[in-house]
């Protein structure tokens, strides 16, 4: 068990590619890890999501916005997947504010002991926080190459990324290789 007393979150929202969410649902808790799901709950104790092939329901019981930092820094990666849960998680009510999600992520960017993990589309979670990335090598999916070059990233053309505690990866596809390098780093930390 690699990842016996380590904390890893995932955000989720409706639109999840199920393959990709299925597997972190049983692949991280195979290797000890302690598992959060976590969205914007919207004030409700839970909300269930709809996966995007197959709307497949997805329960999720803990929400990003109640995470004050000490708690943050008890998680020792947080994962944004792939599909649309990233786009659904940049809404904002004030267009001139970021989302509570992209708040939570550059928080979670400010912790040097928290990896980072972003697969896919989840890029589009970092669109309002260049910053995050610019300079730094990345891979995403091939649709993004655009938005990362525009964002100031380094496009890498490989399955999978590591720049220090960022890793990246291709496309929802590619989750398992992409877990199976987040699990490698956290059980050398």
């Amino acid at each position: 068990m690699k990842l016996k007393g380590k904390k890893i979150g995932i955000l989720i929202e409706s639109d999840f590619y199920e393959h990709e969410i299925w597997y972190y649902n049983y692949r991280f808790p195979e290797e000890g890890a302690e598992l959060h799901f976590l969205s914007r709950l919207w004030g409700q104790p839970y909300l269930t999501f709809k996966g995007h092939e197959y709307h497949a329901p997805f329960e999720c019981h803990k929400s990003f916005e109640t995470i004050d930092d000490a708690e943050l820094k008890t998680y020792d990666a947080i994962i944004v997947p792939s599909a649309m849960v990233s786009d659904r998680l940049r809404y904002t009510e004030d267009v001139t504010k970021p989302s509570p999600a992209v708040e939570f992520l550059k928080r979670a960017f400010a912790e040097k002991n928290i990896l980072k993990g972003i697969i896919c589309h989840g890029m589009w979670l970092v669109s309002p926080a260049p910053e995050l990335v610019k300079g730094r090598p990345v891979t995403c999916h091939n649709n993004l190459y655009s938005d990362v070059v525009n964002m100031g990233a380094i496009y890498t053309n490989e399955d999978v990324v590591l720049d220090g505690d960022l890793v990246t990866g291709r496309s929802g596809g590619h989750a398992h290789l992409f877990a199976k390098k987040i699990i490698e780093i956290l059980a050398e930390r």
